[in-house]
């Protein structure tokens, strides 16, 4: 684990330029859409679904497929069957409890999301989600290199001006708790939507209920236990 991650218990005791937000997750509950395209695709290609389902979040579905080394498989047509069934089926998507709400009490310029989804699923996700998309949106078509790689957290954390060690991630897969941790920023974790918790030293919360911010004059921001 990088040195300068803060542990849980001192999280609310550090002053923060920027927070990134995962989306799928974090600030948008798509778990059913995920679950219901992905378990077809890995019954249609001979995969366990249960144990499949638990390791495929956080990645870019082009990632998942290549991992997954089905013998024969297209990579890159499979990943866009893949986003034409997520695409169209935004039944039961939600936002994270407060999400919105938390989002909209951050100074403009001041947060972003990073995103393994493609642009448009994204835009359509939030959009059903009733979240409006920040002006700094890393997705899937951003990148060379998807989480756990830091790539995206990086360059969101340049659109904004800031250092990567001065930002909070908020997460709630593996693979993008690890890409926080390899640029060293302070990661939360969202718990909500997963059957199965992660067990993380980091800050885990069920909802943005759970959490205030504090603006400090100098722009920077503090995270503190309930709201403000």
């Amino acid at each position: 684990m990088h040195s300068k991650v803060p542990p849980q218990t001192q999280i609310f005791s550090q002053e923060f330029a920027a927070f990134l937000f995962d989306m799928d997750g974090t600030l948008v509950n798509s778990i059913a859409v995920v679950e219901r395209v992905w378990r077809e695709w890995a019954v249609a290609n001979g995969i366990e679904p249960n144990a499949f389902l638990q390791r495929i979040h956080g990645m870019r579905a082009s990632e998942v497929i290549r991992r997954e080394a089905v013998p024969g498989l297209d990579v890159d047509a499979e990943a866009d069957a893949i986003l034409r069934a997520e695409m169209d089926d935004v039944d039961g998507i939600i936002q994270i409890p407060g999400a919105a709400a938390f989002l909209a009490s951050l100074p403009a310029g001041k947060w972003a999301i990073v995103t393994s989804a493609v642009r448009e699923l994204a835009e359509r996700r939030l959009a059903a989600a009733g979240i409006t998309p920040p002006p700094v949106m890393i997705c899937a078509d951003d990148v060379v290199n998807g989480k756990p790689d830091p790539e995206g957290y990086r360059k969101a954390a340049e659109k904004l001006g800031v250092t990567p060690e001065s930002c909070v991630v908020f997460e709630d897969a593996p693979a993008g708790i690890e890409a926080g941790e390899r640029m060293g920023a302070a990661v939360v974790v969202i718990n909500v939507t997963h059957s199965h918790p992660i067990e993380t030293p980091y800050l885990s919360i069920g909802g943005y209920g759970e959490l205030g911010v504090v603006k400090n004059e100098n722009g920077g921001l503090k995270l503190i236990s309930g709201k403000v």
